[in-house]
């Protein structure tokens, strides 16, 4: 929700999503909840999509309501600002349910809310007063636990239902190694490509001692077809560079992977090649002109020769 819409941006958006797909969509411009799989359009009834743009309508009138109540919290003034609202629930493999609901403003943390502990978390003190106020008449929890129990999970097992075969797909990732090095330091990269589903595990050894706390990694990123990437990446020591090794675990892969970065060799290196292979072709332009000219002169001479006129004695 923003304060201030504009061209391309709608003032409330809401968007579904299932293992990181989005599978349904309602923004204001367009006022309706619109598919985003072939699988949910196929799927879900007629009328549940009258029903979402309902709730999606409800949802809007309080995101407007929340945003006035931020503004008196932090004193705000008539400039942009807008809130996100987070909310959702795993089904773990053993059966049990996760779930948590979050808000805030301007892309800061304002309250949490999980359903483990069944208790808000503020995140500063203008949050702390409405930390109190729902606490207090304890209409809030209730709603987001019964939601985040019993709802929630419910729809979750209909859209899995919906989308079985392409959610439970497995495609493992493409993985590449690089490295570059720089004032003395040698940084390796690690880039996993086009994995489904959107969870792996990217790691970096040394030797066969793993090196989380000196591995800076990326987040995992959705693809427009539907699969993921993320990479992982760390800074070594020139020399130690074959210590290294990037272990790589997704479940499409039949067991983890071990990826080392191999750089090219000078005379293996493209540029280099794309080099020779051009001298190469200007060599044998100039030898085959060479031999053209060769032979055009030696054609003069034959055929442009003197010979003297035969001499007739007359008696």
């Amino acid at each position: 929700m923003v304060t201030e819409p504009s061209p391309g941006i709608p003032q409330y958006l809401s968007v579904g999503y299932v293992d990181g797909i989005p599978f349904e969509r309602y923004d204001s411009e367009r006022g309706q909840t619109e598919p985003q799989t072939p699988w949910m359009a196929a799927g879900a009834e007629p009328e549940y999509w009258d029903r979402e743009t309902k709730i999606n309508e409800r949802n809007q009138l309080i995101a407007t309501t929340d945003l006035e109540t931020a503004r008196g919290l932090y004193n705000w003034s008539g400039s942009l600002h807008t809130v996100q609202r987070v909310c959702g629930c795993d089904l773990l493999s053993d059966g049990s349910v996760r779930g948590s609901f979050r808000q805030g403003y301007d892309g800061q943390d304002f309250i949490s809310f999980e359903l483990g502990s069944g208790s808000f978390v503020a995140a500063d003190g203008a949050a702390q007063i409405t930390k109190r106020k729902w606490e207090h008449d304890g209409i809030v929890a209730e709603r987001q636990t019964h939601y985040l129990k019993n709802i929630c999970p419910e729809w979750l097992r209909k859209y899995v239902g919906y989308g079985r075969e392409a959610l439970e797909r497995k495609e493992p990732p493409d993985v590449h190694v690089s490295g570059k090095e720089e004032h003395g330091i040698l940084t390796l990269s690690c880039h996993t490509y086009g994995f489904y589903p959107g969870m792996i595990g990217i790691n970096w050894l040394k030797g066969d001692e793993l090196r989380d706390q000196e591995t800076e990694w990326g987040g995992i990123v959705p693809n427009s077809d539907g699969t993921f990437h993320s990479w992982a990446r760390i800074e070594a020591l020139p020399g130690e560079r074959e210590q290294y090794r990037c272990r790589v675990e997704h479940t499409g892969m039949p067991e983890p992977g071990i990826f080392a970065w191999e750089p090219e060799s000078v005379w293996n290196s493209s540029p280099v090649l794309v080099a020779v292979s051009v001298i190469a072709a200007i060599i044998i332009i100039i030898g085959l002109l060479g031999v053209g000219v060769w032979k055009l002169r030696s054609g003069k001479r034959e055929g442009n020769g003197y010979d003297p006129a035969p001499t007739r004695i007359m008696a």
